[in-house]
């Protein structure tokens, strides 16, 4: 398997799934009359970040993910989303992105050194490998995780199949 057949069809996989989260999410609200900036802004607990920080930070760990492993330009978006509309936006603009590599961009990225920030002040240096196990990965399906749980959590009607974007 090559290194970009273990990591782009992952991230793929579960932006797809936060999308879907999302399209059920707008339906309970409606169904039940929620307002969706009730859901928008709900939170795991108090100290925890709400689910459209939750659902931005997990299309940043995708899209910045592949940028760094293959030595590109790492993008930056705002975190402007105010309407699960717009977070379903986001969600597509990142799936194209990362669609957008090649398999050889990724050709040796395991191996190459990956700088990332690790704070406002400090960076850190990984292989590639280690980088996406340790830290891209990790990342990205804790704040995809974290989205399920919150709409889980508020009684939206998803599951462990929702989640790998497989029902």
């Amino acid at each position: 398997m090559s290194f970009y057949d273990a990591t782009v069809p992952a991230f793929l996989q579960i932006l797809g799934s936060l999308s879907g989260l999302l399209t059920k999410t707008e339906a309970h609200c409606k169904a039940k009359n929620i307002q969706p900036d009730i859901l928008f802004g709900a939170r795991l607990y108090p100290d925890m970040l709400p689910l459209s920080k939750q659902v931005q930070l997990a299309c940043d760990f995708a899209a910045k993910g592949c940028a760094r492993l293959t030595h590109s330009e790492v993008p930056s978006t705002p975190d402007t989303e105010k309407t699960f509309e717009e977070l379903k936006q986001r969600l597509a603009k990142t799936i194209d992105y990362v669609k957008s590599f090649k398999p050889a961009q990724f050709d040796g990225a395991d191996a190459k050194d990956v700088t990332f920030p690790a704070g406002p002040d400090r960076s850190i240096t990984l292989k590639g490998q280690q980088f996406l196990n340790a830290f891209a990965f990790p990342n990205f399906y804790f704040h995809a995780a974290t989205t399920h749980g919150i709409l889980r959590h508020n009684g939206v009607e998803v599951g462990k199949r929702d989640f790998l974007g497989v029902s």
